[in-house]
C-alpha cells in the first residue's frame, strides 16, 4: 500500500512539473498584450515606495486599493520604465512575501520594490540590471549601548534581525557572537521592535535607514568605517527589477535603464528622502495627539478596510454556515448495506467530505490562500481574483469547522425526536428539515457566533494576497507615517467595537430564536384528541 502511494505521489509531482514547465514557457513569451506594465511592490518601505492619501508630490493610484497612492523612489524609476516602454503603469500593492509568487503566476510583469538580486531569487526570476546601489547599515535605538559603534564587530551578544526573505538577514552571520533573532515580516515591525527593546537593531540599506530615523527621532543608524563594513558582494547592495524567466521584457527594461544616469537617480533619492525628511521635521506631539492626526488623516482608507473586513466575514460566515450544514446533513443519512450501490456511493462521498473538513481544518488559511490565488494562475493560466479567492478561502475554511459543529448540533438532538418523526410518517428529509435542524441550529448558534469573530480577526491573513481588509490598511499607515504605536492603537479600538458588536447582536439573535415556537415533540403515542 505504501509503494502504491509512493508511486500516486511521484505521478503527481511529475504531472506538476510538466505543467509548471508548460506554463514558464508561456508566461516567458509573454511581454504584455494590453498596454499595460503591472508593478508589483509592498508600498511600505520608504524612502523607496510608501503610501499615502492623495497624489501630491508624485503620488500614482494603486489600482488593487482605490483611494490610496504610491510615491518613492521606486514608483519614479517604475513611471520612467513605464514610458520608455511605451506601455500605461499600473502599481498593484502587495506584500513583500507574495511579490515572486505574483510575478510568477502572471499577477504582474514585474517586481520594482527595493529587491537585491541575491542567487536565490535568481533561481526563481530573472533580474535587469541595477537601478540602485546602496551600503548596509544597522538601525538602532537612540541612546543605546550600540550607538557610537564603528565596526560590525561592536555588536557582539547584540540581538540583531532583519527581514524575511532578504540577504539582509544572512550577512547576520558574519557579526561574530552575535545573538541573531528569528527575521521579521517587514521593516515596520522590524522598527516597533527596535524601538520597544525586543531587539538591539535590524540590517538595512541606508536610504530606507535614513528615512526611519529621520521619521522617528528615537532612532538612528550606524555606519561602518573601511575595513569593519559587513562583506557583500555588488549584487546584494544593489537593487533591481525583477522580471519573469526568459521574458523578453528583461532586454526593454535593461536599454530603458541605460538610458536614467547616475546623476539623475541619485537626485530621484535625494527627492524622496527629502519628501520623507520634510514630513519627519514636525515639532514633535503628545501620543494622543498623533492618534488624533493619523485618524484624520486615514480616515478615508481605515473606513475602507473595515468595510472590506465586515463584508469578508460576515457574507463568508453565512456561506460557510451553509456549506456546514450541507456537509453535516449528507454525512448524518444512513445507508443500509443491503443496497450496495447506494452504499458505496454513500461511503465515497463520506470520504471525499471527510478529506475536505480534514484538509481545510488542518492547514492554514494563509496557505489555502496563496495556493488558491497564486497557484491556480502559475499551473492553469486561469486569472484569479483577489476578493473573489478571499470570500472563497474563508467561506470553505468556515464550512470545514461549522460541518463539524452542525453535525454536533445535530447529534445533541434527542435521537427520540427522529424516532417520533418517524411515528408521524415523516420522511427522513422532512423530520431533518422541520424539526432536528431547527433545534440543531438554536443549539449551535453561540459557536456560530465565535466562528463570526474568529473571522473578523482572522480575514488579516489575506493581506498575502493583496486584499486591503482593515489589518493590511493598517501596516501602509503605520510603515508610512513610523508611528506603530498609535497606528496599532486605532487598530485595537477598531477590532474591539466591530467584534463587541458582532457579540451583543448574535445574543440578540439568540434571545430572539429562543424565543419562537418549540419545535420539541413531547409525545409520539398515547391518547389524544
Amino acid at each position: 500500500m505504501k509503494n502504491i502511494i509512493r508511486r500516486l505521489e511521484l505521478v503527481f509531482l511529475g504531472i506538476l512539473m510538466v505543467l509548471s514547465s508548460f506554463h514558464n514557457i508561456a508566461k516567458a513569451a509573454e511581454v504584455t498584450t494590453d498596454g499595460v506594465f503591472r508593478v508589483g511592490m509592498e508600498v511600505n518601505y520608504a524612502p523607496f515606495n510608501w503610501t499615502q492619501v492623495d497624489d501630491k508630490n508624485g503620488g500614482y493610484p494603486i489600482s488593487n486599493s482605490p483611494g490610496e497612492y504610491a510615491n518613492g523612489y521606486d514608483v519614479a524609476m517604475a513611471k520612467k520604465i513605464a514610458d520608455g516602454l511605451g506601455l500605461k503603469l499600473e502599481i498593484l500593492k502587495i506584500e513583500w512575501d507574495g511579490l515572486i509568487p505574483a510575478l510568477q503566476s502572471g499577477k504582474i510583469d514585474g517586481i520594482i520594490a527595493g529587491m537585491s538580486p541575491t542567487e536565490e531569487r535568481k533561481k526563481e526570476i530573472d533580474f535587469s540590471t541595477n537601478y540602485y546601489s546602496s551600503d548596509l547599515v544597522i538601525v538602532v535605538k537612540k541612546n543605546s549601548p550600540f550607538e557610537k559603534a564603528k565596526s560590525i564587530s561592536d555588536f557582539k551578544k547584540a540581538k540583531i534581525s532583519a527581514q524575511l526573505n532578504t540577504f539582509h538577514y544572512e550577512v547576520i552571520d558574519q557579526i561574530e557572537g552575535v545573538d541573531k533573532q528569528d527575521p521579521l515580516d517587514s521593516f515596520s515591525t522590524l522598527i516597533l521592535n527596535t524601538k520597544t527593546g525586543k531587539i538591539d537593531g535590524y540590517v538595512s540599506e541606508r536610504p530606507g535607514a535614513l528615512s526611519a530615523t529621520t521619521a522617528d527621532k528615537d532612532l538612528t543608524f550606524v555606519e561602518f568605517e573601511e575595513g569593519g563594513k559587513f562583506n557583500t558582494s555588488a549584487e546584494d547592495t544593489s537593487i533591481a527589477v525583477g522580471l519573469r524567466k526568459q521574458t523578453p521584457l528583461t532586454d526593454k527594461v535593461n536599454k530603458v535603464l541605460e538610458g536614467i544616469g547616475e546623476d539623475e537617480r541619485e537626485k530621484i533619492m535625494e527627492e524622496k528622502v527629502l519628501l520623507q525628511t520634510e514630513s519627519g521635521d514636525d515639532a514633535k506631539t503628545g501620543f494622543w495627539t498623533d492618534v488624533k492626526d493619523i485618524w484624520s488623516e486615514y480616515k478615508l482608507l481605515f473606513l475602507k478596510g473595515i468595510g472590506v473586513t465586515l463584508a469578508l466575514a460576515i457574507v463568508a460566515t453565512t456561506i460557510g454556515f451553509f456549506i456546514g450544514l450541507i456537509v453535516a446533513v449528507i454525512r448524518s443519512l444512513r445507508v443500509k448495506k443491503e443496497n450496495k450501490l447506494s452504499y458505496i456511493l454513500k461511503k465515497l462521498v463520506d470520504f471525499i467530505l471527510a478529506a475536505y473538513v480534514e484538509i481545510f481544518r488542518g492547514t492554514p488559511m494563509m496557505v489555502q490562500a496563496i495556493l488558491i490565488f497564486y497557484g491556480i494562475p502559475y499551473l492553469f493560466d486561469i486569472e484569479t481574483n483577489a476578493m473573489v479567492t478571499a470570500f472563497v478561502v474563508v467561506s470553505i475554511n468556515t464550512g470545514a469547522y461549522l460541518s463539524e459543529v452542525v453535525r454536533g448540533g445535530i447529534n445533541s438532538v434527542d435521537p427520540g425526536q427522529m424516532e417520533g418523526c418517524k411515528a408521524l410518517g415523516m420522511t427522513h428529509g422532512q423530520a431533518m428539515r422541520h424539526v432536528i435542524i431547527p433545534q440543531a441550529v438554536r443549539n449551535i448558534i453561540p459557536s456560530i457566533g465565535n466562528e463570526l469573530v474568529v473571522n473578523l480577526k482572522d480575514t488579516a491573513v489575506l493581506s498575502v494576497i493583496s486584499v486591503t481588509e482593515l489589518f493590511f490598511v493598517s501596516r501602509s499607515v503605520s510603515g508610512t507615517t513610523n508611528k506603530y504605536f498609535q497606528t496599532y492603537i486605532i487598530i485595537l479600538v477598531i477590532y474591539f467595537i466591530i467584534t463587541f458588536s458582532m457579540t451583543r447582536l448574535i445574543r440578540f439573535l439568540e434571545y430572539r430564536l429562543f424565543k419562537v415556537k418549540n419545535f420539541k415533540i413531547e409525545s409520539v403515542t398515547g391518547g389524544g384528541n
